[in-house]
């Protein structure tokens, strides 16, 4: 799959009016962005006909700024070599090192996790994954039965198995992430992992102790009620993929009316993860 790269240049004189585009950006299919000076850059599969949606955002937007793009298409062949030109190991809560084939081993780590860098999202670098995995670390994995939704590389799944559940499922749409899970699977010689290619629709018939959903807001909101159904009573459901303001609140009031209630969360430049427990 071709991804399509915009170039964002922002008009206006607030940092928190890039935070609102990019927002709005991830509701029509943006999966990644990356800051550069005067803007940002932000990928979509290019299969993804965005223009209208484009033009209704600029609308939205008009009164408090204005942007400029540029886009242009990365060819599948090419992905490989912009993440191997970028990806540096990654150190969370000097517990958990993540790094590619190509690094230097370093096995004093309780948690060490090889990931090979694809068009496949999560090596950790995002906040909201390294959010996610520091939670993780804080919780009580072994021997439980996980769920993990926007799998992408299959980093979560793989230090859930890592942390010692006895098995898990992780679910993603995009085949190349379904492709990119098995391989990072085997290289972790991680085998209690079962990668699925769908969305909540191929949520198994099955209670999970633990779930793991790291995807976008819309997305969450339109899948929470299914992952509550699917949450062993007590269990945990961890969430990320969204900022703190104001869409921590949308998240929340969307799980109280599930049956989930929030425990904590953490923050990093304006991005959050959040820990719930489904209600008895």
């Amino acid at each position: 799959m071709n991804y399509k790269e915009y170039h964002f240049t922002l008009h206006g004189t607030e940092d928190f009016q890039q935070d609102l585009l990019i927002n709005s950006l991830s509701e029509i299919g943006f999966d990644t962005f990356q800051d550069v000076e005067g803007g940002f850059k932000a990928y979509i599969p290019e299969i993804n006909v965005i223009e209208q949606q484009l033009n209704e955002i600029a609308a939205q937007y008009s009164e408090m700024f204005t942007f400029d793009f540029e886009a242009k298409t990365i060819p599948h062949q090419n992905w490989n070599e912009v993440w191997e030109s970028n990806f540096e190991p990654l150190r969370i809560n000097k517990l958990c090192y993540v790094r590619a084939t190509f690094h230097e081993a370093h096995p004093e780590y309780a948690y060490e996790i090889v990931i090979d860098p694809k068009m496949a999202f999560g090596t950790g670098h995002h906040q909201t994954t390294a959010l996610m995995m520091q939670m993780m670390m804080e919780t009580d994995f072994n021997n439980k039965v996980v769920l993990d939704m926007g799998c992408g590389t299959g980093i979560l799944a793989i230090l859930a198995s890592r942390l010692g559940a006895s098995e898990i499922t992780a679910i993603d749409y995009d085949h190349i992430c379904f492709e990119s899970t098995i391989e990072n699977s085997n290289l972790n010689n991680v085998k209690n992992i079962l990668p699925l290619c769908g969305s909540k629709e191929a949520i198994p018939g099955k209670k999970f102790d633990i779930i793991l959903a790291n995807i976008n807001r819309n997305i969450l909101l339109d899948q929470i009620e299914r992952y509550a159904e699917v949450l062993a009573t007590d269990g945990i459901i961890f969430f990320s993929g969204f900022y703190e303001n104001p869409d921590l609140n949308i998240i929340s009031e969307k799980c109280s009316a599930s049956g989930l209630q929030y425990l904590s969360h953490l923050t990093e430049d304006k991005w959050a993860a959040a820990k719930f427990r489904k209600m008895s």
